[in-house]
C-alpha cells in the first residue's frame, strides 16, 4: 500500500528540506496552478525524469485530484523507490485545505 498524506500532513512533512514535491500534471495545468517549490515532471513523459530521482529520495507526488499521482507512486515503489507518498486529493485539496490562493480549475 502506498503512503498518503493529506494536504495538512504534507505541509508539516515539507518543512524538511530533504523532501521533494513532484507535480505529475501536464504543463498547461502547471501554468494554471502550482504548489510553491514543486518540481514539474509530467506523467506524459515521466520516464524521461527518472534520471533526476534517486531511489532513496523522499518524494511526495501530486496531480489534480490524486489519481495520476497514485499511479506514479505505485510505479516508483515497484521500481525500487523507498520513500514515496501520494498527496491525497491533489492540488485541488491543497487549494481547499492549505492555500486558497492556488487557483481551482
Amino acid at each position: 500500500m502506498i503512503k498518503t498524506f493529506t494536504p495538512i500532513q504534507a505541509v508539516k512533512v515539507l518543512k524538511d528540506d530533504n523532501v521533494r514535491l513532484i507535480d505529475v500534471r501536464e504543463n498547461w495545468e502547471y501554468n494554471i496552478a502550482r504548489i510553491e517549490g514543486s518540481e514539474l515532471m509530467p506523467l506524459s513523459n515521466f520516464n524521461q525524469h527518472l534520471k533526476f530521482l534517486k531511489k532513496d529520495d523522499r518524494l511526495i507526488i501530486y496531480c489534480h485530484h490524486g489519481i495520476r499521482s497514485a499511479s506514479v507512486c505505485n510505479y516508483l515503489v515497484d521500481s525500487g523507490y523507498t520513500d514515496v507518498a501520494n498527496l491525497e486529493g491533489g492540488i485541488d485539496a491543497w487549494s481547499h485545505d492549505v492555500d486558497p490562493s492556488v487557483p481551482i480549475y
